[in-house]
Parts: structure tokens; C-alpha cells; sequence
């Protein structure tokens, strides 16, 4: 049986609480989210901040005073910003994000930074530089050809190997399903990745549990899912986290409660 651990991402960029009353979006609001995940066995918490209305924001202020919070009610407890683009921001504003904030860590999408070669390269080398654990967002075989190329060409380093594969999508809705998840073992060891699932909707816990099984660790959250596997609303974030890490142990698997 495997070893893995749990990141929450609490909510994403797109969903407002029209689609779901606990989604977090205030820093306050994720500074509590934070303190129940964490409770219920998450070591660490993918980040996004939104801007007053509510949107999608990479103001490096905000940032800051989320990550804070974050760290008061939750010490101990990983954090990686996105540097999610959500259709609003371009390669040179999420470079600027980085520049800003220099962040302990950072998920950043390979086929965005890709509509900008000469951006991806001071991205990824600043990153470096600062010391930002980069995890690549992946979404399909054109992403991974595209960091291979970096790998070997210099402009991505090879010690970058931490990687998050994406099942699923919002537009178009596309639902994730489990039996994806052996490519993505094939495809992550085949570039030598230590790699993550995340997964779109409400077979978003099976994908993970073959996920944790393929040896993959897991990214569970409103920010993909909001409903148990019979359709029905999760009460929060730290529900979902629960519900996974008790499917988990009911499977055999150890949850890893120190940081990865």
C-alpha cells in the first residue's frame, strides 16, 4: 500500500459562493479553511486570492496578507500560490507576481508560459534564483512535450521535477474519470516527475485514490469539486478533505502528515 500526501485547494479561480455558500474567498475565510484542513490531514494549501468583486487576483499584496493569515491559524502548513492566468493575466504579469512576492512556492502552467517562450525562460530562472519550489501544472501530452524540450534545452531545470497532472476541465466541462490515471503514472515516470493529481467533478475521489495507489500524492478542494460521488453538495473543503483521507486508510494507504 502507499505513502501520500494532501494538498486542499479550497477554491480556485473561477467558482463564487453562488456555487457553493462555503467556498472561501476573503483571507479571512481562508485563513479558516486553512486551520480545519489542516485538522482534518492536509499538509499544505494551494492558494488563490481574489480582488474585492470577488474575481480572480495575482496582486502580490493580497497575496501576502492571505499567506499571513494563513500562517497564524495554520503554522506549520505548506503554501504555494498560483500563478493561475484564469484568461486575465499574461505571462509577463504572472512573472511579475513571482518577482514580487518570491514565494517559498508556486504552481505555474507549462502551456501558458509556453505563449511565451522568452518570458518562460526568465520565469523559471527566477524561480530558481529565489528559491520557489516551481510545481508544473500539466493538462495533456502537449504540456508534457513541451517540458520535456524545456528539460533538455536548459530552459526549465532538471531539478524542477515536481509536477500536477489535471483530469478534467471547465471549459467545456469535462468530467474526470479514473481509468486516466494510469497513463498519468506512465507519463510521470517517464520523465521522472514526482507528481500530484487533481481532478474535475464528482469522481474527483476515485481518480485520486488511484492516483495515491499509482504512488501519486493528491490535490483534493471546491477548487475542482463540490459534490460527494452521488452528486450531493460537500458540506466544505475540510469534508472533502476528510472523506478522502478516510477512503484512503479504508484502502490501505498511510496519509504523510509532515510537510512533502
Amino acid at each position: 500500500m502507499a505513502l501520500y500526501h494532501v494538498m486542499v485547494a479550497p477554491n480556485g479561480a473561477r467558482r463564487q459562493k453562488t456555487d457553493h455558500p462555503a467556498l472561501p474567498l476573503t483571507e479571512a475565510e481562508l485563513a479558516r479553511v486553512a486551520q480545519l484542513c489542516q485538522a482534518a490531514g492536509a499538509t499544505a494549501l494551494h492558494l488563490h486570492v481574489r480582488d474585492d468583486e470577488g474575481r480572480h487576483s495575482l496582486d502580490a499584496g493580497r497575496y501576502r496578507g492571505a499567506l499571513a493569515a494563513v500562517a497564524e491559524t495554520a503554522p506549520g502548513m505548506a503554501v504555494q500560490i498560483t500563478t493561475e492566468s484564469a484568461g486575465i493575466y499574461t505571462p509577463d504579469d504572472q512573472f511579475a507576481c513571482l518577482q514580487a512576492l518570491r514565494p517559498s512556492a508556486a504552481s505555474i502552467s507549462i502551456r501558458e508560459m509556453a505563449q511565451a517562450p522568452e518570458v518562460a525562460a526568465r520565469v523559471y530562472a527566477h524561480c530558481a534564483e529565489a528559491g520557489t519550489e516551481v510545481q508544473h501544472i500539466l493538462y495533456g501530452p502537449g504540456c508534457l512535450a513541451q517540458l520535456r524540450i524545456w528539460y533538455d534545452t536548459g530552459v526549465v531545470a532538471t531539478t524542477m521535477r515536481d509536477a500536477i497532472f489535471v483530469l478534467g476541465q471547465y471549459v467545456p466541462p469535462l468530467l474526470a474519470h479514473p481509468d486516466a490515471v494510469a497513463q498519468v503514472a506512465v507519463d510521470a515516470a517517464a520523465l521522472d516527475l514526482r507528481w500530484s493529481l487533481c481532478a474535475f467533478g464528482r469522481a474527483e475521489q476515485a481518480c485520486l485514490l488511484a492516483a495515491i495507489a499509482a504512488g501519486g500524492n493528491v490535490r483534493v478542494g471546491f477548487e475542482n469539486n463540490i459534490e460527494t460521488q452521488n452528486g450531493r453538495p460537500l458540506a466544505d473543503n475540510a469534508a472533502s478533505v476528510a472523506a478522502l483521507i478516510e477512503a484512503a486508510s479504508a484502502a490501505g494507504h498511510t496519509l504523510q502528515r509532515s510537510p512533502a
